[in-house]
C-alpha cells in the first residue's frame, strides 16, 4: 500500500508544486450488536461514513498535502480518501476530495470536505442546527474568510470571518436504490450555504469574548420526480443565473418555479442563528453559546413571540486537566415550530401566520439530507431510517438533553462518554399516537501506546433504549495509522 501511495505522490508531484509536508491515513474500522439498528452514536456526527445497520465495516485511506509560500502569503492545501466497506451508503465512494488555495486570510476551497458546526465542539456536542458533520460532505465552491480577521482601527478588538458557496448534491443514485416506486426523489440539485459572524473582544487583554452570526443554506433547481409522492408528477425546478441569486437573497420564487414556491420563498431554506460568549482563562476556558433555527423566513426575526426553535450549551475545556479534558451540556427543543397554525393570505382572509414550519422538512426536495442522513442535528430523525421507501423527514419535534465529557488520564489513553435523552412528537402533519422517548449513550477509549508506531485503536459501547429507535446495542474497533513526512526530501 505504501508503494500504491508512493506512486500516486510521484504522479501527482508536478500539480501540487512541491509541497511542503504530506501525510498518510490508513483507517479500518468495524462494527457490530444487536437491535435493528447500530447504535445511534455509533452512526451520528461521523461525517456520513457509517452504515446504519447492526454490522458495518469499512477501510479508508487517504493523502493530503500542505504547500505554504512564505514570501507571498499563499498558501495550497489538498486532500482526498476513498473508503471501501459493507453496509454503508456505498460500497466504494469519495469521501473527500479538494483543493484549498490561501492568501493572506482568504481560503478559495474547490470539491468536497469534511466540515463541522459554526460553534459547537465536534466530538462532544449533538452538533450545529444547519450543518452539524452528521452526513457526507457536499462537493461545492466555497470562498471564506475561515478564522476571524481582525477590523484595522479597532485595536484587535473587533473581527469578522464568514463563507459563501454554491455545490450541487451527488445522493441521486442512492435515492434511486433507496426510495420506493412512485414516491418522491430528486435529481441534480444544487447546493448553496452562506455565513457571516462578528467577534467582540481581545482575550489578550481582556478574558471576556463574544461572537454572534447568522448561518444559512439552501436547495434549489433540479427535477423532484414524483413531486409531493404522487405517481408521475414532475416538479421541474429551473437552474438559472436567476435562481443562484435568489438562492443568495432568499426571494419569492416566480412563475417558472412551483406555486408554493411562489407564495413563501424559492427552494428550500433553512438558517440560524447563533451566538457565543467564552472565558479565556490560563488554563480553562468556559464557553456559552445559542443556535436558533428557522424555515424560509418565519420566525429568522420575532414574528412571533419569543425563539423557542433552539440548541442551548455550555462547554468547559481544561487545558490542564487529565481525567477531565472537556465536558458539555446541551438543551435542544423543536417541538413547538413558531406554532400549530399555518395560514397564507388569501382575499377572504388577509392575515398571514408562517408557524407549522415543519423544520427540515420541504415539499419540494423532502428534506434536508444528504445520502439518507439529516445535514443539521442528528437529533431530528434521518430518513434513513425511513421503512415506508420514502426520504420525508417523520420526526422534527424533538426536545432532548445531552451531556458530552473526554479526558486522558495517561498519554497513551483517552476517553468519551456520550448520553442524550430525547422526547419526540413527530410532525404535525404526522403527530406520533404517543411520545416515543430515546436514550442513547456511548462510552469510547483510544489506546496511542509508543509500541504501536503511529497507530491508534480506539474501542467503543453504545446503545439506544426506547421506542424511537427501539434497543440496540454494539461494539465498534477503529484502527488508524498516520503518517506525517517531508515531500521534498523524497523528491531529491
Amino acid at each position: 500500500m505504501s508503494r500504491i501511495f508512493l506512486l500516486i505522490l510521484f504522479l501527482v508531484a508536478p500539480v501540487i508544486a512541491g509541497a511542503q509536508t504530506m501525510s498518510e491515513r490508513y483507517e479500518f474500522s468495524g462494527m457490530a450488536g444487536g437491535g435493528d439498528y447500530a447504535p445511534f452514536w455509533h452512526t451520528s456526527n461521523r461525517q456520513g461514513v457509517n452504515g446504519y445497520g447492526n454490522e458495518s465495516c469499512y477501510t479508508r485511506i487517504g493523502l493530503a498535502g500542505e504547500h505554504i509560500f512564505s514570501n507571498r502569503g499563499v498558501s495550497l492545501e489538498w486532500g482526498a480518501d476513498v473508503v471501501v466497506g459493507s453496509d454503508l451508503t456505498s460500497t466504494v465512494f469519495v469521501q473527500q476530495g479538494f483543493v484549498d488555495l490561501g492568501w493572506k486570510m482568504w481560503k478559495l476551497s474547490l470539491g468536497q470536505k469534511e466540515r463541522w458546526g459554526a460553534v459547537q465542539n465536534p466530538r462532544l456536542s449533538t452538533g450545529g442546527l444547519v450543518e452539524s458533520g452528521n452526513a457526507r460532505p457536499v462537493p461545492q465552491v466555497r470562498i471564506e474568510l475561515p478564522e476571524y480577521w481582525t477590523i484595522p482601527g479597532t485595536g484587535k478588538w473587533l473581527g469578522i470571518k464568514g463563507h459563501l458557496a454554491y455545490g450541487w448534491f451527488t445522493d441521486e443514485n442512492w435515492q434511486k436504490d433507496f426510495v420506493q416506486a412512485g414516491k418522491a426523489r430528486t435529481v441534480g440539485v444544487r447546493y448553496h450555504s452562506k455565513s457571516g459572524f462578528l467577534r467582540f473582544g481581545n482575550e489578550n487583554k481582556f478574558p471576556l469574548t463574544a461572537e454572534i452570526g447568522l448561518y444559512m443554506v439552501a436547495q434549489f433547481g433540479g427535477t423532484t420526480y414524483n413531486h409531493l409522492n404522487e405517481p408521475g408528477a414532475v416538479s421541474n425546478n429551473p437552474t438559472r443565473f436567476k435562481d443562484y441569486i435568489m438562492a443568495l437573497i432568499p426571494l419569492k420564487g416566480d412563475s417558472e418555479t412551483n406555486s408554493i414556491e411562489q407564495a413563501n420563498v424559492a427552494g428550500n431554506v433553512v438558517g440560524s442563528w447563533l451566538g457565543a460568549v467564552t472565558w479565556n482563562a490560563d488554563n480553562w476556558k468556559l464557553r456559552g453559546y445559542y443556535e436558533h433555527v428557522f424555515d424560509d423566513h418565519s420566525q429568522m426575526f420575532w414574528e412571533y413571540g419569543l425563539w423557542t426553535e433552539q440548541l442551548v450549551g455550555i462547554e468547559l475545556q481544561l487545558e490542564k486537566g487529565s481525567w477531565l479534558k472537556g465536558i458539555v451540556l446541551e438543551y435542544f427543543n423543536l417541538k413547538n415550530q413558531s406554532g400549530p397554525v399555518y395560514h397564507d393570505t388569501t382575499s377572504e382572509i388577509p392575515d398571514q401566520i408562517s408557524a407549522r414550519d415543519n423544520n427540515y422538512w420541504h415539499h419540494t426536495y423532502n428534506g434536508w439530507f444528504n445520502y439518507g442522513r439529516m445535514i443539521g442535528t442528528p437529533l431530528v430523525t434521518s430518513p434513513v431510517y425511513n421503512t415506508d421507501g420514502t426520504v420525508d423527514v417523520y420526526n422534527n419535534r424533538v426536545e432532548a438533553f445531552h451531556i458530552g465529557l473526554e479526558g486522558a488520564p495517561c498519554e497513551w489513553l483517552g476517553y468519551r462518554v456520550l448520553y442524550s435523552r430525547s422526547n419526540n412528537w413527530g410532525t404535525y402533519r404526522k403527530p406520533f399516537k404517543d411520545i416515543k422517548v430515546n436514550r442513547s449513550a456511548l462510552v469510547e477509549l483510544t489506546f496511542t501506546p509508543e509500541f504501536l508506531h503511529n497507530w491508534s485503536v480506539t474501542t467503543s459501547f453504545a446503545f439506544d433504549k426506547g421506542d424511537l429507535y427501539g434497543d440496540n446495542c454494539g461494539g465498534m474497533v477503529t484502527f488508524i495509522r498516520k503518517i506525517g513526512f517531508d515531500l521534498s526530501s523524497l523528491l531529491k
